[in-house]
């Protein structure tokens, strides 16, 4: 299922620009203190490093990714997640644009 709206939470309104403004969002706070991230990739290839782990969750568009480690593109549309270790990286290609949540942790 694809979430369409979060309740109850603080979203912090300053936009993190990566890329030139290929990916642009949003952090999310939820009330127990997880933290979030919603936004937009638009069409490029990049490549993304990870802190934390992460989950991404399509919410509208399309993207293909690459894990580190792999030689392998994987798609992914509206509803699906995929997830990235810690400490890692993962590269995305976007045609048309991606819209996403990432689940930190």
């Amino acid at each position: 299922m694809t979430t369409t709206h979060i309740d109850g939470v603080t979203v912090n309104t300053q936009a993190s620009v990566y890329f030139d403004g290929k990916c642009v969002s949003h952090g999310v706070t939820f009330p127990d203190g997880t933290k979030k991230s919603v936004g937009v990739v638009l069409p490029a290839t990049l490549t993304f490093n990870t802190g934390a782990a992460e989950i991404m969750e399509c919410v509208a568009g399309a993207c293909e990714y690459k894990l580190a480690g792999s030689d392998t593109w994987l798609s992914s549309g509206p509803g699906d997640r995929f997830s990235i270790p810690a400490n890692s990286s993962f590269e995305i290609r976007v045609t048309e644009a991606y819209h996403y949540i990432c689940h930190f942790g």
